[in-house]
């Protein structure tokens, strides 16, 4: 393993503190939308998020993730089907009433149209296992890899004015039939990306104080 020296920006504290409040007050606006346009943006912006995602660490450098941009509308009409065949069944079979009863104040159903609207969806891969002809190797922590990558392309996707929604049908086996991931791969996250609509509204949520998130010691 060769190795480069490192290359890194430092800032007067002054200015560390500056950029830390401009950061925090900029992520306090991200929010989860299912109010979707159907505005063009330009790919470029969706390949450039997903490259600083692929900057996240990972165990022993394996990155482990697979991140599958969707714009086709057929492709998307076939995953809105799927998707909304499996969350019916979700709805109406298999959660429990204490998790439909968490998931009735934010006014969720089957009905998931955004998975059209939306000029974009990224699905999101883990990459369970490598494979090299026949032989399989192994990858190392690919949950915790697979979460750095997609909180920062979260953040990327929102840094770069775009807005998010973080959808999980279950299962999503069907995700990579539909887009034609090999068997080593496994759908863990599907994530619509576009612009909101003007009047898109979101529920006026409290998140936890700081001190209920955070200990010094």
């Amino acid at each position: 393993m060769a190795f480069q020296k490192l290359e890194f920006d430092t800032y007067p504290e002054s200015e560390m503190l500056n950029r830390s409040r401009l950061f925090l007050a900029q992520m306090r606006t991200r929010r989860t939308v299912r109010d979707f346009s159907d505005k063009h943006v330009p790919l470029e912006i969706i390949e450039n998020t997903i490259r600083a995602a692929g900057a996240a660490p990972s165990g022993a450098n394996k990155q482990p993730w697979h991140f599958a941009v969707v714009k086709d509308p057929v492709v998307k009409q076939k995953i809105r089907i799927a998707a909304e065949k499996e969350e019916k069944e979700f709805y109406t079979h298999r959660a429990p009433d204490e998790w439909l009863a968490d998931l009735n104040q934010f006014g969720t159903d089957w009905h998931k149209p955004f998975l059209e609207t939306a000029p974009y969806l990224i699905v999101v891969f883990k990459i369970n296992y490598d494979l090299s002809g026949d032989r399989k190797r192994k990858n190392y922590y690919v949950n915790e890899s697979v979460g750095i990558a997609s909180g920062v392309l979260l953040t990327a996707l929102h840094h770069a004015g775009l807005a998010t929604l973080t959808h999980t049908p279950s299962p999503m086996g069907f995700l990579g039939k539909i887009l034609n991931r090999p068997e080593n791969e496994k759908a863990v996250l599907l994530i619509p990306v576009g612009y909101p609509t003007n009047d898109a509204r979101v529920p006026d949520l409290k998140k936890k104080s700081f001190t209920e998130i955070s200990s010094t010691i």
